[in-house]
């Protein structure tokens, strides 16, 4: 049995996501798709992958949606539910969970529940000591960032300075080799006030242990998909559905005059028809496209497209798009522009 099996995943997921409004209007952020899945679903089946079976998910914003979401797609697991109320920040997140991991002896694992890693989980927990996973960015202001010595030792974590001294970004990902450790830290920033961007921060609570003797590294991830914005959003997608299971070609008589160009994820029970989708399309369940052009796009379940020329888009669920159709009769020298 893999070592991971006995170490507890704490997901904090109670953000509003503002910056995916209005898809965030009806759902968490961690439950809209991407490639087929939602954000939540990739993060869980890439843990259970691993061996993880014990999870804590903090939720706050429609907190019933993913309880009732965890709950339906992984009856098997064991998992707790924690409400985050107010939500003032990821430290915050955490000091609230902390009764739920404190005593864990074997570590345990922290992932943001807006982000998508891709990292050998078990390299991850051979490391001794506590981990966080690190990207270099190109604008480090942007992010929790990472400095460390010669020796490859953490000196320094801190949440989005004005003057970044480093460009390793803090992922969301993190190995606490000491949770009991942690508990006492977060308690400490919150009965001393300690915030950062009028937020508890888990950079604080960490730069405590630091202070205090912790020996922390960093591990490099292949991929960071921080799928809080659309811009990201898509381009998650978009890694996500080059994957060898979305490239293979393959037939769909179940779509007349329909051309598909892989990488493509169909849902379920979907009508397609007089139309040419992909590359890089995810569509949700039974949803009706008719005579659309679709590429690089998110479309989500029950929605209807007709008449749709699509690229860069996210579509909600149950949401319904109808076009133009133009009969034109146009003579010579003539040019016209919908633009």
């Amino acid at each position: 049995m893999s070592r991971l099996s006995f170490m507890k995943a704490v997901i904090p997921v109670a953000g509003i996501g503002s910056r995916l409004r209005p898809h965030t209007h009806t759902q968490p952020k961690s439950l809209v798709p991407v490639a087929g899945n939602t954000i939540l679903g990739h993060i869980i089946d890439r843990l259970v992958a691993a061996g993880v079976e014990d999870f804590v998910f903090v939720i706050g914003y429609l907190g019933e949606k993913i309880e009732s979401y965890v709950r339906r797609q992984y009856p098997n697991l064991h998992t707790e539910f924690v409400v985050q109320e107010p939500r003032e920040g990821i430290g915050h997140a955490l000091w609230v969970a902390r009764e739920h991991f404190r005593r864990e002896t074997d570590g345990m694992l922290i992932l943001l529940g807006d982000t998508i890693v891709d990292v050998d989980l078990g390299q991850l927990l051979d490391t001794p000591g506590t981990v966080l996973a690190v990207k270099e960015v190109k604008t480090p202001s942007m992010f929790g960032l990472v400095e460390t010595d010669a020796t490859g030792q953490v000196t320094k974590v801190v949440e989005k300075p004005r003057i970044p001294k480093s460009n390793h970004a803090l992922v969301g990902l993190y190995k606490i080799a000491n949770p009991e450790r942690l508990a006492v830290a977060l308690e400490r920033i919150i009965a001393d006030e300690l915030r950062t961007h009028n937020e508890y921060q888990l950079t604080d609570a960490l730069m405590l242990l630091i202070n205090e003797g912790e020996e922390m590294t960093t591990t490099p991830v292949d991929n960071w998909f921080d799928c809080g914005r659309k811009e990201s959003l898509l381009e998650a997608n978009a890694r996500l559905l080059n994957r060898p299971e979305f490239l293979v070609p393959r037939e769909y008589p179940e779509f007349p005059d329909t051309i598909i160009i892989p990488p493509v994820s169909i849902g379920r029970d979907c009508q397609i028809r007089h139309s040419i989708i992909g590359p890089n399309v995810a569509i949700g369940d039974r949803t009706i496209v008719r005579n659309a052009i679709l590429s690089d796009s998110i479309i989500g379940s029950y929605s209807e497209l007709r008449s749709a020329v699509m690229q860069d888009c996210i579509v909600g669920s149950d949401a319904s798009f109808s076009g133009l159709n133009h009969s034109l009769n146009i003579g010579d020298n003539t040019e016209i522009s919908y633009s």
